[in-house]
């Protein structure tokens, strides 16, 4: 256990920065502006052709744990390459350096090999930088590396479980249980997550807590949606749990009926191509465009010009589903009216006819009809939008959520100070 004055948190994540991982760019920047002291560790390098403009924002470091490959070597011969000198070198590092390591190591037994020399060089890099905490995001291969180098250092660590750690199929019983029981403290972003976890961990879950992503406010700012383009707006990666073919299909009823409106679809991912095929075969184009990826700032505008934000997710074949989208809370605050499905965490947020539209998952006909009324009613528009941003001021502002998850590192840290005295 490190003993220092000052609290510092290495942020644990796959790959930094991220396109669609904002409310993680988010939540530093809350810690950065209170004054909270952050070291970022990537596991592994960026791969998205675009950056939000929010990553210019970030002041912590960041560290990238790459493995030691060339430039042409595969990532199968990388890790086969860890097997031989290089790792055996980490290792007499941290025999050195991190006390009972050589005792430790055992408890990694059974691990892949590429995480144990991650986690190696975290845990040593915890004791360069005088970090106290670690906290990873996603209950993955984040995780997995913030677990096992916490044990190594000797630092408490945290981790906040999303919907795909939690629902996908892929998902292994024992293993999140085994982190869910070890880590110092977990936190999930819906309550429909959190029951989900009591419910099918038992008390190996009785500890996570419920803290709500959040959201700048001043960089979301509430217009009143009464004059605004008969515009329909969608905002994600293009796959399955986001549900644009329902959208596309909403949209062709739409035109059948003779309403005049325009739909934006904004993102990339693998069903690009599916999608202008549905488009194309429904004969709405010009009607229907898919945007590509776009800058934050040029989506806000996009988003609060538009008469209708839709958020048609749904629960995908392999079980995997969005858990509270963060473009569902930014349409909110920005003003502009949302339909949306009653997955996950969705009705925590989208309060039927309080603070939007509320249809079935995988139904273009509900959807549909939900879009018209907001397209043709600017007051129900008004009506919903205005207690929409209420909603978002009172649960879902990023400074206020973002000092409960420093309350939670605080109180972690003060607990494993406390058993290591205890110990002697």
């Amino acid at each position: 256990m490190i003993f220092t004055d000052r609290l510092r948190v290495g942020y644990v994540l796959k790959r930094y920065p991220r396109y669609s991982e904002t409310f993680i760019v988010n939540e530093i920047l809350a810690h950065e502006a209170d004054g909270l002291e952050i070291e970022i560790f990537s596991l592994r390098p960026p791969n998205d052709p675009y950056f939000q403009d929010i990553i210019a924002r970030v002041r912590s470091p960041v560290n990238y744990l790459y493995l030691p490959t060339e430039s042409w070597m595969p990532e199968a011969l990388a890790s086969q390459a860890l097997k031989g000198t290089i790792l055996w070198a980490t290792l007499q590092e941290a025999n050195q350096i991190l006390t009972d390591f050589g005792t430790i190591l055992e408890t990694a037994r059974g691990e892949e090999v590429r995480d144990v020399y991650q986690a190696v060089q975290l845990a040593l890099q915890v004791r360069r930088k005088n970090i106290t905490n670690l906290h990873a995001h996603f209950g993955t291969m984040a995780t997995r590396v913030a677990r096992l180098a916490a044990n190594f250092a000797k630092v408490p660590y945290s981790f906040t479980a999303h919907a795909k750690d939690i629902f996908h199929e892929n998902v292994q019983f024992d293993d999140l249980r085994r982190k869910l029981t070890d880590a110092a403290a977990v936190v999930t972003v819906s309550d429909y997550n959190l029951e989900y976890l009591r419910q099918k961990y038992g008390s190996a879950a009785e500890r996570v807590q419920r803290i709500y992503n959040g959201l700048d406010l001043k960089r979301f700012p509430y217009i009143a949606p009464d004059n605004r383009q008969m515009r329909i707006v969608s905002v994600g990666r293009l796959i399955e749990k986001k549900g644009f073919t329902d959208l596309i299909a909403a949209c062709a009823i739409l035109a059948g009926r003779g309403c005049e409106f325009s739909c934006q679809i904004i993102g990339t991912g693998p069903l690009e191509v599916n999608l202008k095929v549905q488009i194309d075969r429904l004969g709405l184009q010009g009607r229907v465009e898919l945007m590509g990826a776009r800058p934050q700032l040029e989506v806000i505008d996009r988003v609060q010009s538009a008469a209708v934000f839709a958020g048609p997710y749904v629960v995908a074949p392999d079980s995997d589903r969005d858990g509270l989208p963060m473009v569902l809370l930014e349409a909110m605050a920005l003003g502009t009216p949302c339909v949306s499905t009653d997955v996950t965490g969705v009705p925590e947020i989208l309060r039927d006819r309080q603070t939007g539209l509320m249809v079935p998952q995988h139904d273009p006909v509900a959807l549909a009809g939900a879009m018209e009324k907001l397209l043709i009613d600017s007051s129900l528009r008004v009506q919903l939008a205005t207690q929409a941003r209420h909603l978002i001021e009172t649960q879902f502002d990023i400074h206020r959520n973002s000092a409960a998850l420093r309350d939670l590192f605080r109180s972690v840290r003060q607990q494993g100070i406390q058993q290591v005295q205890q110990l002697g």
